[in-house]
């Protein structure tokens, strides 16, 4: 569209049942891409490509996984960057929207499939 420009939002959350190893570092690896898919298949990808506060993102989520800082073993931090062309004729980008609707799917912030999530660390940036 012309006059569109392309834009990123952050998507941070900690899952505390996933306990970080180096392989969740290696986008090959057997264990990243089972995580991954679990992922996608609770719902989380779709969620963030239609977005309700945003227009649909082109390529989402690229995701990373590292260690929780401070002691946590078990827990694994999670990232996914979201891009998206923002337009005048298509609705505005609504962070509370966008973490209304994270929150709602994951059972306030506590679940997402088998995986536990730290219902404090979710977050969406940008």
């Amino acid at each position: 569209s012309p006059g569109a420009i392309m834009e990123h939002f952050t998507l941070n959350f900690t899952i505390t049942n996933l306990m970080f190893t180096t392989d969740l570092q290696t986008p090959d690896s057997r264990k990243f891409r089972s995580t991954e898919k679990i992922m996608k298949h609770y719902g989380l990808v779709s969620v963030l490509k239609t977005p309700q506060g945003a227009p649909p993102a082109e390529q989402c989520p690229k995701v990373t996984f590292f260690p929780r800082s401070g002691g946590h073993g078990d827990d694994t931090k999670v990232d996914a960057v979201c891009s998206y062309k923002d337009n005048a004729s298509l609705a505005r980008f609504d962070r509370a929207k966008l973490y209304q609707e994270l929150s709602t799917m994951t059972n306030n912030v506590t679940k997402l499939g088998h995986y536990s999530l730290d219902r404090n660390g979710l977050y969406v940036e940008g």
